[in-house]
C-alpha cells in the first residue's frame, strides 16, 4: 500500500494541482467497504485518494476487498492515524437488541481522528486547487475543521439507503412536505433498532450535519427516484448525489489457486439453485436461532450455502478466539452434497454474482442489499437492527425483490425452523419481480 506519510501530497504536483479527494470511512464492515469501492472509482478518474482511519481498520478493508483485484488500489494513500487505546470485547448474544453494542469503544475511539484529520486537510489545501472531503455521516465531527479551510468541499455519504434516510426526515419534519400518495409506504418504527448509547453518538455527529456542501449516496436514481426528490425537496439548499452502486457490477474471476472453496462448490451445482444465507458482520445469532435455521434448510432440501460466524470485534486481529456456533449433531453429515456451512469469510460479491445463486437470506444491510439487487439475486428479508427493517420494506414492498422471513414487528420471538423451509422452498420456485425475469 502507499505511503501513510502527510507530505507524500507533495508528490501530486505533476497533477497540476487541480483536485485531492479525502475519504473518512466509520470504523465498521459496511461502511469501510462502500467507501473503498467508491475511492476505487474515484482513482480510475485519476483523481488522487486519501483514505484516512487507523491501521486496524484501514486493514480491515483492504484485507476484504471483493470483486476487483487488490492492486488496483495500490495508489490509493492509506493514512494509519493513531487513536487511544480502544477495547474489542466479543458480541453478545442475548442482548436486549441485536445492535452491535460491544463496537461503540472502536467508534468512540475513531473520534479522536479530529486532529489528524484536520492537519492532513490542511495540508494538502496548500498543494491543491481544491480538497474535495468524503466522509461518513457518523464521522461528522472529525471532519468539523474542513469549514475553516477555503479551497475544501466538504460532503456527507449516507451508508443506507434514500428510501430509510428520506422516511426518517419526512417523521422528523412532521410529514407535512408534500408526497405522492403512491410513494407514501407504512414503515416500522425505530424502536428495538438502536440502542441509547449508540443513538446518543449519532446525535453528537448530526450536530455536525448543517457543515457539508451536500450528500453522496451509495444508490442510483432508477432503483430509488421518488426518495431521492424527497430528500431534495426537504433539504433543499444542498447537493445531492445519487452516485451507485459502488460495487462492481463484473466480478473479477480469481485464478484456481486463490478461489475459495464455495466458489468451486458452486460451479458444480444447476443455475439457480443455491440459496445463500448471510447476515452480515454486525449480527450475533442466539443459540436457538442456529438450531431452527439449521433444521430449516435441512428440511427444505434445498442446496444452500450458510455463513455461519461470529459477528466481528471493534479489532478484528486481536488474536482471540472467536465463537463458533454448535450445530445440530450429525448436521454436517446428512447436508453433505447439498449444503455448505462457511465459518470464514466469503467472498460475497462472488458468491451473488455466480448463476448457481438463486437467492439470498439477508439481515437488509444496505451494502448486502444493493449488491444482491445488483446482481439480479432476489432476498429474503430478516433484518437485525439499525437501519434493516426500514430497508427490508424497501426490498419487499417498493422495488418488490424480495420476501419476508422475519416481520420487524415480531422481532422478540423466535423464527421456527418452517418459515426458514417455507422461505427457502418458495425463493426457488418463483421469481419474484420483472427484475428477475
Amino acid at each position: 500500500m502507499a505511503s501513510n506519510d502527510q507530505n507524500n501530497s507533495k508528490s501530486h504536483s505533476s497533477n497540476q494541482n487541480q483536485v485531492v479527494v479525502v475519504v473518512v470511512p466509520f470504523p465498521a464492515q459496511g461502511h469501510l467497504n462502500q467507501l473503498l469501492h467508491l475511492s476505487r472509482l474515484i482513482l480510475s478518474h485519476n483523481i488522487p485518494v486519501h483514505y484516512v482511519g487507523t491501521s486496524t481498520h484501514n486493514r480491515q478493508a483492504t484485507v476484504r476487498v471483493q470483486g476487483w483485484d487488490p492492486t488496483s488500489i495500490s495508489n490509493i494513500h492509506f493514512h494509519n492515524f493513531k487513536v487511544p487505546p480502544f477495547v474489542s470485547p466479543p458480541p453478545t448474544p442475548n442482548s436486549e437488541t441485536k445492535f452491535p453494542s460491544h463496537l461503540v469503544p472502536s467508534f468512540e475511539a475513531s473520534t479522536h481522528l479530529r486532529q489528524p484529520v484536520a492537519e492532513l486537510m490542511q495540508s494538502l489545501s496548500s498543494v491543491f486547487k481544491r480538497v474535495v472531503v468524503i466522509h461518513d455521516s457518523l464521522m461528522a465531527s472529525v471532519v468539523q475543521d474542513a469549514t475553516n479551510i477555503v479551497n475544501v468541499e466538504n460532503y456527507l455519504f449516507m451508508s443506507t439507503c434514500a428510501f430509510t434516510y428520506s422516511t426518517s426526515l419526512w417523521e422528523k419534519m412532521g410529514k407535512i412536505i408534500p408526497i405522492e400518495s403512491s410513494h407514501i409506504i407504512d414503515v416500522p418504527s425505530m424502536e428495538g433498532c438502536f440502542t441509547t448509547e449508540i443513538i446518543d453518538f449519532i446525535t453528537r455527529q448530526n450536530e455536525f450535519y448543517e457543515l457539508n456542501h451536500g450528500t453522496i449516496f451509495n444508490t442510483s436514481r432508477e432503483i430509488e427516484s421518488p426518495y431521492l426528490e424527497l430528500i431534495e425537496k426537504i433539504i433543499c439548499s444542498k447537493k445531492h448525489w445519487a452516485l451507485g452502486p459502488f460495487n462492481p457490477l463484473t466480478i473479477e474471476k480469481k485464478d484456481s489457486k486463490d478461489r475459495h472453496s464455495c466458489i468451486e462448490w458452486l460451479d458444480t451445482q444447476e443455475a439457480k439453485s443455491v440459496i445463500y444465507v448471510s447476515f452480515g458482520t454486525t449480527t450475533t445469532l442466539t443459540e436457538e436461532e442456529v438450531e431452527q435455521i439449521a433444521i430449516g434448510l435441512e428440511q427444505s432440501k434445498k442446496k444452500f450455502i450458510w455463513v455461519l460466524r461470529d459477528a466481528d470485534k471493534g479489532d478484528i486481529f486481536d488474536g482471540n478466539e472467536v465463537k463458533r456456533y454448535v450445530l445440530p449433531k450429525g448436521f454436517d453429515e446428512r447436508v453433505e452434497g447439498i449444503g455448505l456451512v462457511v465459518r470464514d469469510w466469503a467472498p460475497q460479491l462472488e458468491i451473488l454474482s455466480h448463476p448457481s445463486t438463486g437467492g439470498f437470506m439477508s439481515h437488509c444491510g444496505w451494502n448486502s442489499t444493493l449488491e444482491s439487487i445488483s446482481m439480479g439475486v432476489p432476498i429474503a428479508a430478516w433484518p437485525m437492527h439499525s437501519d434493516q427493517p426500514r430497508n427490508s420494506v424497501l426490498i419487499t414492498q417498493v422495488l418488490k425483490v424480495g420476501l419476508v422471513v422475519k416481520d420487524w414487528a415480531k422481532r422478540d420471538e423466535l423464527v421456527a425452523a418452517s418459515d426458514i423451509e417455507n422461505a427457502d422452498k418458495q425463493f426457488l420456485k418463483q421469481r419474484l419481480s420483472k427484475l428477475y425475469l
